[in-house]
């Protein structure tokens, strides 16, 4: 769903991490992390267990991360009130220019900095924009790795997932 950008050339994800990067598996736990918002407190990925967490990798750098983060924010409208959960993390190194495009690309969910790129490298990413979503047990379950507008494909992972109660 989400045209990825190699950022190895780009200078956002130390090259050789970028290379040797192995995307998350799906259908395995996603690793948690804390990450410090640009608006507000600290967000622990734990702390949303129960409820689908979409994660969407992005950074200033990126031409195409602008309009997937729009198109993320439309969905997290719609869906939110069900219970959707949309992190967007910028893994920028220049956390003043990551802080001056997430004022310019205002969204309704939170948007994180992963400076460090320790939240990217525990999920692979190599590639950006690059989005996940996780289940309510906190396991993987997509990887989305193109971004395509109007592809029913991804709103219909998002009903599964809320749909999904969590239990077998």
């Amino acid at each position: 769903m989400w045209v990825l950008w190699l950022v190895a050339d780009a200078g956002i994800l130390p090259g050789a991490a970028a290379r040797a990067a192995t995307p998350q598996p799906v259908d395995a736990p996603a690793p948690d992390f804390t990450l410090p918002a640009f608006i507000g407190a600290n967000v622990r990925l734990s702390e949303y267990r129960g409820q689908p967490v979409i994660l969407s990798f992005w950074s200033s750098r990126c031409g195409t991360c602008a309009p997937a983060l729009t198109a993320l924010d439309r969905l997290f409208g719609t869906y939110r009130s069900s219970g959707l959960v949309v992190l967007g993390i910028s893994v920028d190194d220049d956390s003043q220019r990551a802080r001056d495009y997430a004022r310019a690309h205002v969204t309704a969910f939170p948007l994180l900095l992963d400076q460090a790129k320790s939240v990217s490298r525990s999920y692979g990413i190599d590639r950006l924009p690059t989005t996940v979503l996780i289940d309510r047990a906190g396991v993987v379950r997509y990887l989305h790795r193109e971004f395509r507008t109007n592809d029913p494909s991804y709103v219909a992972q998002i009903r599964a997932l809320l749909d999904d109660d969590g239990h077998p």
